[in-house]
């Protein structure tokens, strides 16, 4: 069986860091699926999806961190090919992924107690995004 739901997010940019995890749990709770996988994806390559504990300092660090690997201000190629002037988002995006999946057990999301799903908006500017969740699995009681 299978399950679609998505999550939209109004985001700022520059790393702009959300905690999905409960979105990500209310739409296997919704899929009535017990036992199975899910998958988080965002259409775009310019974001991000991964795990972190979601606390302000290390949010915080994990931004500088990106800055540090891949500074907002240094000249592209790519925005000498568009001058959009957003290739680091990109290369930050390429680096972290665009989807993750995670198992599902019991209906509930498998997850270290620290651990959050994170959505991560690399992009210079505001945006509207869409997350698409998939659960894939049985309803098996």
């Amino acid at each position: 069986m299978t399950y679609s739901d998505e999550i939209q997010l109004s985001t700022k940019g520059f790393c702009d860091v959300h905690n999905i995890t409960d979105e990500v749990q209310d739409i296997v709770s919704k899929s009535g699926i017990k036992e199975g996988i899910v998958c988080v994806s965002c259409v775009g390559s310019t974001v991000g999806i991964t795990t972190l504990e979601y606390e302000p300092n290390l949010v915080q660090d994990f931004c500088e961190l990106m800055e540090n690997l891949i500074p907002h201000n240094k000249p592209t190629r790519h925005g000498n090919t568009w001058g959009d002037d957003n290739g680091f988002s990109h290369l930050r995006s390429a680096l972290i992924g665009t989807s993750a999946s995670f198992p599902v057990s019991g209906g509930r999301l498998v997850l270290g107690t620290w651990q959050q799903i994170v959505f991560c908006d690399f992009d210079n500017r505001e945006r509207t995004r869409k997350i698409y969740v998939k659960v894939v699995g049985e309803k098996r009681e």
